[in-house]
């Protein structure tokens, strides 16, 4: 290979390889520079000129002469009539061949030898001079060491480079080039800079695409959805990612019961068995006064979101499927419990609860394909019937239970509806099925009403209907965390309005992952003790399971045995008389074995495990001691609970609020004070100030 030619690959490989691809492994620079340093004075110094320009040097000056010669035009000129080049060059960020192999010179700068050194000068730019060739023909920017200026091909035969003929370096030039690249590409294109060519601005695609393959396009992420948390998994897992849940798990079909961990052969994702089995199993009429009566309606489950969106909405039909399984698998329902006929609750009985107007609005869906109250409550064409079934089962019940035709029941309704106010729809919730229940209770002859709503978002609805109501106690336990918790609302400061103050009781835990521990230290010391006080002739619990461990809008702690246990304190008040209605919870295998852990208790079975001596976390502490001094004004019999628990926990919550203030006071005070004009104010803020004066 001669020089020339190891010149040609190494230019072509820089404009190529866009300067990070050319290294010192380059064979063509290896080769050229292995050349240069074994007989430095033969090189050509045209080609000392170009390999300078080119990166991957190994040792720069030791191996290459440091003065360059102006030979540039002739090599420039040379590789121009080179066919396989075909793109520029660039050369010291000046003189570069275009794609039209015109050779072109954007900001040629003068060169002046002084002591030996260059200095380049910029021209502005009507000093550039732009060289075109056309024809053919081309021309040539020559260097003389001094100055360059450009000439035409018939006046610039000879050019005092060193002494060198640029005539007789193209003939040497075309005697080794291969007879067979004839052709040009013309085409028009930009003049190129050396920044242009590295941030990748132009396309250099003259080389053979025979092998290359284009990228492939944006394809689709494959995506499953967890039928237990609607959570999103990629298709290549078989296991949620969040839940653990098999990708075809049996829970819609033998509830809790079927394995997390194993496929269900032969799943179907219906419900058909379970409805057929349940609906087998009506009775006109209960049987026993000591039966359990579960409320269910299969037309509930065509309450779903007809608009497909990018996650399945938590609020589904599955909900209620799971749990029916799980009845189903358990031989609880149908067997121990037994169904009553649902129906459809009057516009009467709605206006009770609700005003004409929402009443309406929530008719008029059934006339439209897909709709929605809120962006997160939607309803389709048969939402209000399924609204109306829901209430209707819940205020049957609710009479049944009272007149003694039932001992207690279970209202497996959807929608749910504690978020429902007097005169909007929210929050997943059309009616508030508590509050219909109730004041059918008090139609059937019950004075006073306990609801006690242990769903993990507070229900505003229900607070709303009966805060000016006496003879309706709510108690609700929920996330709050100041506020910012949904629906914002159930502050323990929120007590009641117009003369029934102390009939509303909020216990706001203040984070999340609140458990067992927790919920039955607040049923203990607060509402147990105010319930007790009420002495209520019915009770209803709005038993959503969204606070149990696993559900994805909760994220609290409290387990099926957790649930149970507070089903049985609830039992023994109002004589037993007790209707327990679902309202959230949205993961299946929570929500399904939690209710039937509190249908076991309603059946007469004791909690599996005993949590009477409960240790509180300190936020949970500090909630409910909170409740209890705002409480006792209204109930005074509180006021003997919370001397003991100040009496017990009040030091441990003391030095712990102590260690907080002083951490917040020095806070406060920026550290520049402590040595600037402010250092008296910092000492101030610190408590500095006031420990010295004691020691004075």
């Amino acid at each position: 290979m001669d020089i020339v030619q190891m010149m040609r690959i190494g230019v072509t490989k820089y404009k190529y390889n866009k300067i990070e691809g050319l290294n010192a492994k380059s064979p063509a620079l290896n080769e050229l520079d292995r050349y240069g340093a074994q007989s430095p004075s033969s090189l050509p110094e045209f080609a000392v000129s170009i390999r300078a320009a080119l990166p991957g040097s190994l040792s720069g000056a030791k191996v290459w002469p440091s003065k360059c010669k102006s030979t540039c035009s002739s090599f420039m000129r040379e590789c121009d009539q080179n066919q396989d080049l075909h793109e520029g060059m660039i050369l010291n960020e000046t003189c570069y061949v275009n794609s039209e192999h015109n050779m072109v010179s954007e900001t040629l700068q003068n060169t002046r030898l002084m002591d030996g050194k260059a200095e380049n000068n910029l021209h502005d730019q009507n000093d550039q001079i732009l060289l075109e060739g056309f024809n053919g023909q081309h021309e040539n920017v020559g260097l003389d060491g001094i100055n360059a200026t450009p000439c035409s091909d018939e006046n610039c035969r000879e050019e005092n480079t060193s002494g060198t003929s640029s005539r007789d370096m193209a003939d040497n030039l075309n005697g080794s080039m291969l007879p067979d690249i004839i052709s040009k590409r013309v085409r028009q294109q930009k003049e190129m800079t050396l920044e242009d060519m590295y941030n990748d601005q132009y396309d250099y695609d003259d080389d053979d695409d025979s092998d290359w393959e284009p990228l492939p396009g944006p394809t689709a992420v494959i995506r499953w959805f967890c039928v237990n948390c609607t959570m999103a998994n990629q298709d290549d897992v078989v296991h949620c990612d969040i839940c653990g849940e098999h990708k075809e798990s049996g829970i819609l079909k033998h509830g809790f019961f079927a394995s997390p961990f194993s496929q269900e052969a032969g799943l179907i994702h219906t419900d058909s068995e379970v409805v057929e089995r349940c609906k087998d199993s009506r009775s006109p009429n209960l049987t026993s006064n000591n039966s359990t009566a579960v409320g269910f309606d299969e037309r509930m489950l065509l309450h779903s979101e007809v608009e497909m969106k990018s996650h399945p909405h938590p609020e589904r039909p599955d909900r209620l499927r799971a749990i029916a399984a799980s009845l189903t698998t358990a031989g609880i329902f149908p067997g121990k419990c037994y169904p009553i006929l649902a129906r459809e609750i009057t516009r009467e009985e709605l206006q009770m609860v609700h005003s004409l107007e929402h009443v309406e609005t929530v008719e008029l869906t059934s006339r439209i394909l897909s709709s929605y109250f809120t962006p997160d409550t939607y309803a389709n064409e048969h939402s209000a019937l399924a609204a109306r079934l829901a209430a209707g089962l819940c205020a049957d019940l609710a009479s049944a239970i009272f007149s003694g035709r039932a001992k207690n029941g279970f209202a497996l309704v959807r929608p749910p509806g504690h978020h429902a106010g007097v005169s909007q729809a929210m929050g997943f919730c059309l009616h508030n099925n508590a509050a219909v229940a109730a004041l059918a209770s008090q139609v059937s002859g019950a004075k006073r009403v306990l609801i006690v709503d242990w769903d993990v978002h507070h229900g505003n609805g229900t607070q709303e209907i009966f805060e000016q109501n006496k003879s309706v106690l709510y108690i609700s336990l929920h996330r709050h965390e100041g506020g910012n918790f949904y629906p914002g609302t159930g502050a323990s400061h929120e007590v009641g309005s117009m003369g029934a103050e102390g009939y509303c009781v909020n216990i706001p835990w203040s984070r999340g992952g609140v458990g067992d521990n927790d919920y039955i230290f607040a049923f203990q010391h607060v509402v147990l003790p105010i319930a007790s006080e009420f002495a209520p002739d019915f009770t209803i619990i709005s038993a959503g399971f969204d606070a149990a461990r696993g559900d994805p809008l909760g994220c609290c702690d409290v387990t099926p045995a957790g649930f149970a246990k507070m089903t049985d304190m609830l039992n023994v008040l109002s004589g037993g008389k007790l209707l327990v209605i679902l309202e959230g919870g949205y993961n299946l295998r929570s929500i399904s074995s939690s209710a039937t852990a509190v249908i076991k208790v309603l059946l007469g079975e004791t909690p599996g495990c005993e949590l009477d001596n409960c240790l509180p976390s300190k936020s949970g502490l500090r909630t409910v001691l909170e409740v209890l001094k705002i409480q006792m004004n209204f109930w005074p019999t509180l006021a003997s609970t919370l001397t003991k628990l100040e009496s017990e926990w009040g030091s441990c919550l003391v030095e712990n609020r102590k260690k907080h203030t002083k951490k917040r006071r020095r806070a406060v005070a920026p550290k520049p004070w402590k040595w600037g004009r402010k250092t008296l104010l910092y000492h101030l803020l610190s408590g500095h100030l006031r420990y010295k004066s004691k020691r004075i």
